[in-house]
């Protein structure tokens, strides 16, 4: 088992898209950096490479390299998940937390957790989006994301997801199932007498 943490910060700028999780927000002002400035998955990227002890995102993707101006962030992602599979790992799951004073994610956060989980091929339900305002951090200008990820080895590993994944509550297949159970007929008892 393996655990991994990413943490990375951007600053609001005018004039560019607003980039988090690989899912472009509608709001006035992007991230600014080299790449896209997605702040999530430049977090995510650092800490599937530290969970694997193989450096971080500048050694892979130096933003003195014009190569990475404007770049997709979801490629640092991809490039980061091949490392883990060459290690012999698998995602069992990733926390993370925003920490930013606009937009509101909680609208955005079902789309931008199925975004992260297609990048990982994980299931959404093992892919946590939290959000927190910055108050009385002076940050509000920028955000700020944390991200976790614990790796499981490779065999073992895929069998723990499977059992996790099953004991992660999954509302709208829970209720297809009481729906079927309930239109299934329930078998008579007859009963049984008994001679003396």
């Amino acid at each position: 088992m393996r655990i991994g943490y990413g943490w990375d910060s951007h600053e609001f700028k005018r004039g560019i898209p607003l980039k988090i999780g690989g899912v472009v927000l509608p709001h006035p002002k992007g991230l600014g950096g080299h790449s896209d400035g997605d702040v999530l998955l430049h977090a995510l990227t650092d800490a599937l490479l530290g969970a694997i002890a193989a450096g971080d995102i500048g050694g892979f993707f130096p933003p003195t390299d014009p190569k990475w101006k404007g770049a997709d962030s979801a490629l640092f992602v991809s490039e980061a998940m091949q490392r883990v599979t060459q290690a012999g790992y698998v995602i069992a799951n990733v926390d993370s937390t925003l920490i930013l004073a606009q937009p509101k994610i909680g609208p955005h956060a079902a789309e931008i957790q199925s975004t992260v989980a297609r990048l990982l091929n994980i299931q959404p339900s093992a892919v946590g989006i939290k959000a927190k305002t910055p108050e009385g951090m002076g940050t509000d200008n920028a955000a700020i994301a944390h991200v976790t990820v614990l790796l499981l080895r490779k065999g073992q590993g895929e069998h723990d997801v499977a059992l996790a994944e099953e004991a992660v509550p999954q509302p709208e297949v829970d209720e297809v199932v009481k729906q079927v159970l309930k239109d299934v007929p329930k078998p008579s008892r007859r009963k049984t007498v008994h001679k003396n």
